[in-house]
């Protein structure tokens, strides 16, 4: 059990010194005796433990109302876990032409990557992976975080035209893939950046942010998807549902991937097949690693509720005994 405001507990100290004083003042007599003494013999006078009992019971409640203010909370799914070390971005390409289909009929370039993605997050449960999206333009889809439950919901989000499809920004992608990993501390950087395309947008020319890479020691792995030649492009189905498509040229940049790669200390590799993918993945996921502990948070359960439907029940039961039971004489 944690606190979200620990040092109101503190004021725990003061119930005693509270509690003293009051016994110390006490309250007003109804009835003035010049002295108890003359009729205790007669009546037997002693203090009255159901006022003890009333007493205890304000303070109790008060006690849990200062307990419920400090908002204590059940942290479920904390852990310490062993982290690689290594910190990944990957940027992927959502540009219209990755819905050609190289790897047989209905096996789409992005349907297979992102297969293949999300398997290879399945592998690197202990790395910090952050996801980009990029097509005319580069967007973060999630940052570089050991949630790969969270992970890989925001991968199975992403589809082609969700950003504008028509055109391939990749230096746009690699800097922005840099700007989410620079500042972190671990050993390892590395982005993984996959295109079937060549650069044809952005601000950034591909070689400028290879250079920005290279000062930051960060590693790119670059991937270019796509058989050599021409790729069936799915244009639409005709009136009895049967898929249509038309031959489309592949135009991988592989000299700019290449040289991104080299330039980095990365390796560049060419997924003509499912099976070249895999083996890609593969590779990459052999890299050295450094553990470093890391705890990890699930979320909280808030037990403020909890406790101060608790004080209120007490000092209701205060109330209710003080006016029944208990029930003083003015």
């Amino acid at each position: 059990m944690t606190f979200a405001h620990p040092y109101i507990l503190l004021l725990w100290l003061l119930l005693p010194v509270l509690a003293w004083l009051k016994g110390k003042l006490g309250q007003a007599s109804a009835f003035v005796y010049s002295s108890v003494d003359l009729v205790r013999p007669i009546t037997g006078f002693h203090r009255s433990r159901a006022g003890a009992i009333l007493a205890n019971l304000r303070w109790l409640a008060l006690a849990v109302f200062i307990f419920a203010l400090a908002q204590p909370r059940l942290v479920r799914g904390e852990s310490h876990i062993k982290a690689s070390g290594i910190d990944i971005v990957v940027a992927l390409d959502l540009s219209g032409s990755m819905r050609s289909e190289d790897f047989g009929p209905g096996q789409s370039r992005i349907k297979l990557a992102k297969e293949v993605l999300g398997k290879f997050i399945d592998n690197r449960p202990n790395d910090r992976i952050g996801l980009v999206a990029f097509a005319k333009d580069a967007y973060i889809a999630s940052p570089p975080t050991l949630d790969h439950d969270y992970l890989q919901h925001q991968l199975d989000r992403l589809t082609i035209g969700v950003i504008d499809e028509n055109a391939t920004a990749i230096g746009s992608a690699l800097m922005t893939s840099l700007n989410r990993i620079k500042d972190l501390k671990d050993k390892s950087k590395i982005v993984i950046l996959m295109t079937d395309g060549e650069n044809n947008s952005g601000k950034v020319p591909p070689m400028t942010a290879a250079d920005a890479a290279q000062a930051l020691a960060v590693k790119v792995y670059t991937i270019g998807i796509g058989k050599q030649g021409t790729a069936p492009y799915p244009v639409g189905k005709d009136q009895f549902g049967q898929m249509h498509y038309r031959d489309m040229a592949v135009d991988v940049d592989e000299e700019t991937l290449k040289k991104i790669a080299q330039e980095t200390g990365g390796k560049y590799y060419r997924a003509d097949t499912a099976d070249t993918m895999r083996r890609i993945y593969a590779d990459i996921d052999r890299l050295e690693t450094t553990e470093v502990e890391v705890k990890k948070f699930q979320h909280y359960d808030e037990l403020f509720g909890h406790a101060a439907i608790a004080g209120l029940a007490v000092f209701l039961l205060e109330m209710i005994l003080g006016q029944t039971v208990w029930r003083k004489l003015p």
